[in-house]
């Protein structure tokens, strides 16, 4: 059997086999929906560095979060796109790890960015006057590093495991990036063990995060309701109803796809799932939180009449 084994040195995407004016379409859908995500997460990160009403906590969490949407979709979307027009170029071995490396790293950044901010706002309104001393800029970027370093490695687990796999064909992934799981189905050895460590991980990195939001935002739920001040418990439910449109998206849409039955979900369903997990989401986190948050719409206004005030002088 050893004997036989040639190792692979590249891999093929096969996408979405719908048909070269399909893909035309979806192209041309995956650039806009590419684009929307690159100018509106930049934007988020621009008006957040030159606004100083949003120099505060909130908004430095989010600031790391439009990062990780920025550099999700850029590992994504452009091998994808590539595909959608050239179904049989090839990606190289160490391309399609670094790609499964960095999915799993801002997965995992994100999930612990959301229960970050989660705690955030739970200190904000159920502890308002010790704000400042707990979330000081200190513990902020402190909780920031431990997202990014805690990630880094722990997709580093993965990927050791990964290169320890024999691949000696067939080398085309079912799917229109290297996923951790289809990349798995096409090692010549017993993926057991990956496949339990990836078990583990999710419910150590979906399902006790989600559980921790959900406490947060069950207890800031509870204080919401005890504000006297119907602007206060406006600008409460505004702020919080944001981060829970995000949390229900990343978290709903990423437990679907490694935590439920996989016997119940295709794998082109599962390929529907990832797209809006990858496409989708990225480009809706900086909408949602543009569009249902208050502060972020009252910086906008500011900042475009400073721009026409500067235009007029």
């Amino acid at each position: 059997m050893k004997e036989n084994q040639t190792m692979v040195t590249e891999f093929i995407l096969l996408g979405f086999c719908l048909g070269p004016r399909i893909h035309v379409i979806l192209f041309a859908l995956f650039s806009v929906c590419y684009i929307f995500t690159l100018l509106g997460n930049g934007f988020t990160l621009g008006l957040i560095c030159l606004e100083p009403r949003l120099h505060s906590p909130m908004y430095f969490f989010l600031s790391n979060l439009a990062t990780v949407d920025i550099a999700y979709a850029c590992n994504t979307v452009p091998q994808t796109l590539v595909n959608l027009l050239d179904e049989t170029k090839p990606i190289s071995f160490a391309g399609c790890m670094m790609q499964t490396y960095l999915f799993l790293t801002f997965g995992s950044t994100e999930c612990v960015l959301l229960v970050v901010m989660s705690y955030d706002r739970y200190v904000a309104i159920c502890h308002p006057l010790h704000y400042t001393v707990i979330m000081n800029w200190r513990v902020c970027t402190i909780l920031a590093a431990v997202s990014w370093i805690f990630s880094f490695l722990l997709a580093l687990v993965h990927l050791i495991l990964i290169l320890k796999l024999p691949f000696c064909g067939p080398h085309e992934i079912n799917h229109f990036f290297c996923e951790i799981l289809s990349v798995l189905k096409l090692a010549c050895a017993d993926t057991t063990l990956n496949q339990v460590v990836i078990f583990a991980a999710c419910v150590f990195a979906l399902v006790g995060p989600l559980c921790l939001v959900l406490v947060s935002y069950t207890r800031i739920l509870v204080a919401i309701l005890r504000i006297q001040s119907v602007e206060g418990r406006r600008k409460a439910f505004s702020t919080c109803s944001s981060h829970l449109c995000v949390v229900g998206l990343f978290f709903g849409s990423a437990i679907v796809m490694y935590i439920a039955p996989k016997s119940q979900h295709p794998e082109e369903l599962q390929k529907i799932l990832f797209l809006f997990y990858s496409f989708f989401n990225p480009m809706l986190n900086p909408l949602i939180y543009s569009l249902r948050n208050a502060e972020v719409k009252g910086a906008l206004r500011r900042s475009l009449c400073n721009v026409n005030h500067s235009q007029l002088v």
